[in-house]
């Protein structure tokens, strides 16, 4: 088990305070790493790294700002010395407020430019700009894994079908950002791994699966019947993928894509 201990390590996670953001901390913390809790909302931040325990650092981080980030990486720095893990999890999943125009705005055909810029702005120019920051630091010890978070939707397309209604309405449609966002990862992912494979820096992907998180019924049972295990994930069923990747026990691994979506994408 010595394998999966990250005591001594130093992990960022961005997007800290979201869904996953928060269960990947937690399960850095367990581990043994002293967590950097990284996420534009200061109070959120400040809280789960109390909650997390003293060793622990609340940063307040754009990961679409460089200036942000060396900030950032400099109070890490300061307090810890090195950076040993960095989870990529920040990211934009379109929500549409008002379900009776979310079909027409999810629709390819009036998908707005602006929106499409924002998640590209967020999920990938973020990603490189964390990576190329925190990375950095990593190079300069010679060690250092790196977490991009992608998704089953980076794998293959959205089954639209999955979000039509018990009628059989078409309810809204998955917009195409996330899935093009989360695919550019993956590439990305393989790049960097490339690159900085002689420096002792691995750099490997995850792709979860849905999160069962209080969404209506009949969208639950329509994905998890897409599932082979015939369910979505709880929030803490990545926990494990997440310190494997980090950790010593995948050290011969890098420019991989971690899947675990309970089947979802095997047929």
């Amino acid at each position: 088990m010595d394998l999966f201990s990250l005591k001594g390590k130093v992990a960022v996670v961005t997007g800290a305070c979201g869904l996953l953001g928060v269960q990947h901390c937690h399960a850095l913390a367990e581990a043994g790493a002293q967590v950097v809790v990284a996420d534009l909302n200061e109070a959120a931040c400040n809280n789960l790294a109390a909650a997390l325990g003293p060793q622990h650092l609340a940063v307040v981080m754009d990961v679409t700002s460089p200036a942000s980030l060396e900030n950032a990486k400099n109070s890490i720095l300061e307090r810890y010395g090195r950076i040993d893990v960095l989870v990529n999890n920040a990211a934009i999943n379109d929500m549409f407020e008002n379900p009776l125009l979310a079909k027409e705005q999810s629709m390819f055909e009036n998908y707005p430019l602006e929106q499409w810029n924002r998640s590209w702005n967020v999920n990938v120019s973020g990603m490189f700009l964390c990576s190329q920051v925190m990375g950095t630091a990593m190079v300069q010890q010679g060690s250092g894994s790196i977490i991009n978070i992608s998704s089953t939707y980076g794998v293959v397309a959205p089954d639209q079908s999955i979000y039509r209604n018990a009628a059989g309405e078409q309810t809204f449609y998955k917009s195409p950002a996330y899935p093009v966002t989360k695919a550019a990862v993956l590439g990305f992912t393989r790049y960097l791994a490339a690159y900085w494979g002689n420096k002792n820096v691995r750099v490997n992907a995850l792709s979860p699966g849905g999160v069962e998180n209080s969404q209506d019924d009949h969208f639950i049972q329509n994905y998890a019947a897409k599932t082979l295990l015939g369910k979505m994930a709880s929030a803490a069923d990545y926990k494990g993928a997440v310190v494997f990747l980090a950790s010593n026990a995948s050290a011969y691994m890098t420019g991989a894509n971690l899947v675990v979506d309970g089947g979802w994408t095997a047929i």
